[in-house]
């Protein structure tokens, strides 16, 4: 078996591994890289391996880092099957769409600003995704499925979000003994709200990890949802609105999630809270569609009680271009949830511009964000950033609450391969992470007893 590091490797974006397998190449993810215009467009149109030559793709979530370069993957000449689970299907149409549309805007906008490293056209259209949704096979947790002769995947939940999955690989090489191989996906944090906890893949041979926050230990659940009270009502009382740079899957369901509750509980004041993301209307609707991956607490809470629990009193999705501009009007207190988060593109831009020079206002991150992006550039403290072309002065607040990120920390990312005795596990590849995150977390898993723990670089092939 070999191996090749595409994407996401010594980064954060782009997740893409090629595994060639008695003769047969499978892609795990296919993710778009993000980061400056220029550099991404040309890494996003020219793929380091003949998509021609691939014979299956294996998709772990939905994200647009794993997922959103399947598109163009089609038009560059694959043909074969995209296993994915039901969840996984449902949001990659809505978000594959939502990035064909951005894509087409940002064009559009470049042009009409006369600006330089305009793309000749979109990696894809809306059309090209009604196509690559046709070649989705759903699969369902913890069954095998039969990718090739020698090669069986079980997907396992990943707890990270909706649909997402760790995959197991099942190899049989030659008549050989099986190798057990692993692709973590991303993993989740365990007892966060809303999804269930990870399934760890147990007794491997060979591991591709995740590493995205190697270097550090999140917020413990039991403090967070006094820290946002806190937080609400501080800003509503200096007047100030709260704007929240958000992933419109997964962490936009989560905050809404947190927000009812404490709204419920008498816990934060009579503010308007605003979701201006289609997007994430579109995938609200796709969590409701799937009760079967929510997790015992949420089914308690809200199901059984039959109340919704992405929606209540204060809560307004926003729908139109209109409805997002009447925002700036309001000067009284709000909250905006709004994509992308990491504020590199979508109606988030529009309100981080018209918000960022009050200092009565905060600006919330609420999860990763991968260097050079808008949201990297806030969070590290620049007192002057470009937005939508035009320069602004930050001398809003700023907070990040690392609980809300769907990723692992330190301690979590360890705790994933206790089910993996070190005799057995002979190759970990650390990847989705930064050589700030990465590395620290490989010394640790070393002094675990671990051997042959490597943080590939991209293009680097490995034989196993």
């Amino acid at each position: 078996m070999k191996i090749q590091f595409i994407g996401a490797a010594r980064t954060v974006t782009g997740s893409q591994h090629l595994l060639t397998i008695n003769g047969k190449k499978i892609l795990l993810d296919c993710g778009l890289f993000q980061g400056r215009r220029k550099d991404t467009y040309e890494k996003n149109k020219n793929f380091k391996f003949d998509p021609k030559e691939v014979d299956a793709l294996i998709l772990s979530h939905a994200h647009i880092d794993h997922s959103g370069n399947i598109p163009h993957l089609l038009k560059d000449g694959f043909e074969g099957p995209i296993y994915a689970t039901s969840a996984t299907k449902d949001l990659c149409k809505i978000m594959l769409e939502d990035s064909a549309y951005l894509q087409q805007r940002d064009i559009e906008w470049l042009m009409k600003k006369n600006k330089k490293h305009i793309p000749d056209e979109p990696l894809y259209s809306i059309e090209d995704v009604e196509e690559t949704i046709q070649k989705f096979v759903s699969v369902d947790y913890n069954s095998a499925t039969e990718i090739f002769p020698g090669v069986a995947a079980y997907f396992q939940d990943a707890g990270h979000i909706l649909g997402s999955a760790g995959i197991l690989l099942e190899i049989e090489e030659d008549g050989n003994k099986k190798i057990r191989f692993g692709f973590s996906g991303d993993i989740g944090r365990p007892d966060m709200p809303i999804i269930r906890n990870t399934d760890v893949l147990r007794d491997l041979d060979v591991l591709i990890m995740e590493s995205t926050y190697g270097n550090r230990l999140h917020s413990q659940s039991d403090e967070v949802e006094e820290e946002v009270a806190k937080t609400v009502r501080e800003v509503f009382d200096r007047r100030g609105k709260i704007i929240i740079p958000s992933f419109a899957v997964g962490r936009t369901q989560l905050l809404v999630y947190v927000l009812h509750k404490l709204f419920d509980q008498n816990r934060i004041p009579e503010i308007p809270i605003y979701v201006d993301s289609p997007l994430a209307l579109k995938a609200t609707e796709v969590f409701k569609d799937h009760p079967e991956c929510f997790d015992r607490e949420t089914e308690r809470i809200f199901l059984e009680s039959g109340d919704d629990p992405f929606g209540f009193g204060r809560l307004k999705y926003i729908t139109t271009v209109d409805q997002s501009k009447e925002l700036n009007d309001i000067k009284d207190p709000m909250i905006i949830i709004s994509a992308s988060g990491m504020a590199e593109g979508g109606r988030i831009l529009h309100h981080l511009a018209n918000n960022v020079g009050n200092p009565k206002n905060l600006v919330l991150f609420v999860g990763y964000a991968a260097e050079h992006t808008l949201a990297r550039k806030i969070m590290d403290g620049m007192e002057k950033v470009n937005i939508l072309g035009e320069e602004h002065s930050v001398k809003c607040k700023i907070k990040t609450m690392d609980y809300f990120s769907a990723h692992a920390d330190q301690n979590e990312l360890l705790d994933y391969l206790k089910l993996n005795p070190q005799k057995r596990l002979k190759n970990i590849f650390l990847v989705h992470g930064e050589e700030e995150q990465a590395l620290p977390l490989k010394e640790k898993i070393l002094q675990k007893g671990y051997k042959n723990v490597d943080f590939p670089v991209s293009e680097e092939k490995f034989v196993i």
